[in-house]
């Protein structure tokens, strides 16, 4: 039932929603995404349609994609550290990710800053296992932690490393934020809050994903940084 009213979601999309429907025989891609309030968005902004997942559902289904997504995303959640919810995104990624998934996207998370590192290597390890295991066809996609301002604490270039170095071990694409610079000039995209992108901000990371997860449903499956590593 749940894949039925994914399927139907994605329907609307692309009919309704976006506006224009799939190129005449494309395949259907199931995409799951793991992330934070990043993701969820917030009071600052990126709520409902206004956040970059629906965003980015738009801008493929403009460009002929047909997609079917399945987004689990909690607020103060990281891969060691439990959200609002109680979830961690290895709980998230058994909510979302589905065997016939030809995509698995992983953004986040600043909110790991407090866990040991060891423990956040075996839970990012654990989480991306889970993944491979759930749906052994799809390609994975992790987006390390953005941070809104060039001054990034030494803490989260910590958590950036560790992720990338467990998304290798996966074979997972790994997206860097930090060397990419995103928001980093670009300040108004953050609430006043100094944490949380508003709308603006939602569609920003929409122009910046859509690209990679179109990249990543026509490339051959196979691991590789984007951007320099530091």
């Amino acid at each position: 039932m749940k894949r039925l009213t994914t399927i139907l979601f994605a329907l609307a999309l692309l009919i309704g929603f976006a506006g224009v429907p799939a190129a005449s025989g494309t395949p259907l891609n199931h995409v799951a995404v793991i992330g934070d309030s990043y993701t969820t968005g917030s009071d600052q902004g990126g709520q409902g349609p206004k956040g970059w997942a629906p965003q980015v559902w738009q801008m493929l289904a403009r460009q002929g994609w047909s997609i079917a997504p399945d987004v689990a995303a909690e607020g103060g959640a990281g891969y060691g550290v439990r959200g609002n919810h109680g979830s961690v995104f290895g709980d998230l990624t058994a909510r979302a990710v589905q065997p016939d998934d030809t995509l698995v996207v992983f953004f986040g998370s600043r909110n790991d800053q407090s866990v040991d590192p060891q423990t956040l290597a075996f839970a990012a390890r654990d989480a991306f296992a889970l993944a491979r295991r759930t749906a052994p066809h799809a390609r994975l996609l992790v987006i390390g932690p953005p941070w809104p301002t060039a001054d990034v604490p030494g803490v989260v270039f910590r958590i950036r490393d560790i992720l990338y170095a467990q998304a290798r071990v996966a074979g997972a694409t790994f997206m860097d934020p930090l060397a990419a610079r995103w928001f980093f000039d670009a300040p108004a995209l953050i609430g006043t809050d100094g944490v949380h992108p508003t709308d603006a901000g939602h569609a920003y990371m929409a122009q910046l994903i859509a690209p990679l997860i179109a990249s990543q449903l026509t490339s051959d499956f196979g691991a590789e940084r984007i951007g320099q590593h530091p």
